[in-house]
């Protein structure tokens, strides 16, 4: 199975911050492989911050920006032709259904699969394969499309919870652990509910799965290009906290009455009178181009 070495971080150097203190940002290495029933179908994962349905001055909001922008987005393991639909029917039971695009560019149900649930959610699950048309493949081979996207065994946990599988896994260096999550700052109604999970990938070999918890008669349409959840790195040290001291309060709140002096003076109005400052966006960018001069 290819590995990809994949880099989290350009460049590596050493600078001193806002407050003085010296930081050394380093490059970290994440190796990516593939959905192990479909290996090489999929987008591979991508860096986005800003979001389609968010109103346009949030192009504004630089914080919002990098909240959005945190980690990478993934994507199923699906060709541009094929889509995929998930629906919970309640009291145990999961639609699946598999199209493909006709000539004419319309989606074409293949066949779909109806899995029943044990009573209570615990032991065997109950799976009918349903063929729109004249069979293309087995019914063996129609669940094996299925498992590709789905986690069977990972349904219904809790009551609702579909686990769809990703185009792409994650290695992680040591002492490092990846969160999977749903994305950050999809704000459009109805909005599916997911367990975020945190997995020590260094170790692990996990394969990517983001578990949505649907309510009866919601479902999930999926395409090549629709992201299904979004990734981040964290370390796995412990974080100990404390707190600051006068001198370091002073400090603080100097250099926040020294940047929102600054904020204001570089205040902007856009064309349709949002008033906003660039003065966070321009600091950042500073910043950046300082560590690049001295890595």
């Amino acid at each position: 199975m290819p590995i990809a070495l994949w880099r989290a971080l350009p460049t590596s150097s050493s600078r001193t911050g806002a407050r003085g203190t010296s930081r050394t940002i380093a490059v970290m290495d994440v190796r990516t492989y593939p959905n192990s029933r479909r290996p090489g179908v999929g987008l591979p994962p991508r860096h986005e911050s800003s979001r389609p349905m968010l109103p346009q001055h949030a192009r504004h909001c630089p914080v919002l920006e990098a909240g959005s922008g945190l980690g990478f987005m993934v994507y199923p393991p699906l060709e541009v032709k094929e889509s995929v639909y998930v629906e919970h029917e309640g009291d145990g039971r999961y639609k699946f259904i598999y199209y493909l695009k006709a000539q004419n560019g319309k989606p074409t149900p293949i066949f779909q699969v109806m899995m029943s649930l044990s009573v209570g959610g615990v032991g065997m699950m109950k799976e009918e394969v349903t063929f729109v048309g004249a069979p293309m493949l087995s019914r063996e081979s129609a669940l094996g499309v299925m498992r590709a996207f789905l986690v069977p065994e990972d349904m219904g946990t809790p009551a609702g919870a579909i686990a769809l599988r990703a185009a792409t896994n994650f290695s992680t260096p040591a002492g490092w652990d990846t969160v999977y999550t749903s994305i950050f700052n999809m704000i459009e109604r109805p909005v599916a509910p997911m367990l975020a999970v945190r997995i020590e990938t260094d170790w692990y070999s996990h394969e990517t799965e983001f578990r949505y918890v649907l309510q009866p008669g919601e479902g999930l349409t999926l395409e090549q290009s629709m992201p299904i959840g979004q990734v981040f790195f964290v370390p796995r040290e412990p974080v100990q906290l404390r707190a600051c001291t006068a001198e370091e309060i002073k400090t603080i709140e100097a250099a926040r009455d020294e940047f929102n002096q600054q904020k204001a003076s570089a205040a902007q109005q856009t064309p349709y009178g949002l008033t906003y400052s660039p003065h966070y966006l321009r600091q950042t960018r500073a910043q950046r181009d300082e560590k690049r001069e001295g890595g």
